[in-house]
């Protein structure tokens, strides 16, 4: 007797059903499989990875893309490999380090059925070339896509940011820099649009030299105060809104060091509102990232299982969160 033929016979479920728990198959009651998974942990059954595998005609495994971990991404990682984990499936991490050649690695994968589904959290490579690896595994995004054949979770970031500006200004802000990422980023643009508007709006006076880009670190943010107090007789913004917290972080320390009352005479605003904007005090724009990583591994799911019951996508919106740097 095979040992699914005697969970059946123990748990008086038929062996399809005890199939479909092992495949953990939404179309059975919660009763039963308390029952089946209560006597397969009696029997310290272990069921075999890749007979699941092929009877499902997937890998199980999902590989994610990434030019590389750090604090910023960590959340959504977490989020989406434990999200995954829940749900019967590995994550491969593919870090490229900017190189495009490794990169298309993880895609190669995707083609030669290593893995199921690819999520990009950033990629290097053109868009137009990953969007042609669709046609052997779906593949979804983070990362804005200006191609429309990448579905991507990401929000956004015009409308976090314009949060963050009206909240300046209607503190008595007017003097405003930017500390933004990659130029030419679509969330780089989106802010920068932002702020024109914004000034635009309340006629304030747009300043070009304090828009900074490529600011991403804790450091970076430290040399961008040093670089504002060079010049003493030079008019200065009474307020910074930043990439991310790193970057907050580092302008508050700073500012501190070099005697700058904090926010009197120097407001900071970070982005995404992580635990390091919570310790320090930062005023920050909530990024709901660990539920974007969620909604990215659903629709992975929704296309991957397709008779399956759909999974619809979280709504997600930004909010601002005042704390003492405003």
């Amino acid at each position: 007797m095979s040992n699914l033929d005697q969970i059946a016979k123990l748990s008086g479920f038929s062996k399809a059903t005890v199939s479909r728990v092992l495949n953990q198959s939404p179309h059975v009651s919660q009763a039963t499989r308390d029952i089946i998974l209560k006597i397969m942990n009696e029997l310290d059954y272990v069921p075999n990875g890749n007979a699941i595998s092929l009877s499902k005609g997937q890998t199980l495994q999902i590989g994610m893309c990434t030019e590389g971990i750090n604090e910023v991404m960590l959340p959504f990682l977490n989020s989406f490999v434990e999200t995954a984990s829940q749900n019967g499936y590995q994550t491969i991490i593919y870090t490229s380090g900017g190189d495009a050649k490794k990169e298309l690695q993880a895609f190669e994968d995707l083609r030669r059925k290593r893995v199921d589904a690819l999520v990009i959290s950033t990629c290097v490579n053109d868009q137009a070339l990953l969007g042609s690896y669709r046609k052997y595994g779906p593949i979804v995004a983070w990362q804005r896509m200006e191609l429309p054949e990448i579905p991507s979770v990401a929000m956004n970031q015009y409308d976090g940011y314009m949060l963050g500006l009206e909240h300046v200004i209607g503190q008595g802000y007017t003097r405003i820099a930017n500390a933004f990422g990659r130029p030419s980023s679509m969330n780089t643009l989106s802010r920068f649009k932002a702020y024109q508007e914004i000034m635009k709006k309340y006629d304030l006076p747009v300043h070009p030299e304090w828009s900074f880009n490529g600011i991403y670190s804790i450091r970076e943010g430290e040399q961008l105060v040093r670089d504002l107090l060079k010049d003493d007789n030079e008019e200065r913004p009474d307020v910074i809104l930043c990439s991310n917290d790193l970057v907050a972080a580092g302008i508050v320390s700073e500012a501190r060091k070099q005697l700058l009352k904090v926010p009197e005479d120097l407001a900071v605003v970070g982005f995404d509102n992580t635990e390091l904007a919570h310790s320090l005090g930062i005023t920050s724009i909530d990024n709901p990232i660990a539920a974007q990583a969620k909604n990215a591994f659903h629709l992975l799911m929704n296309s991957l299982n397709p008779s399956e019951v759909k999974v619809h996508q979280e709504k997600l919106q930004f909010c601002l969160v005042k704390r003492a740097t405003t």
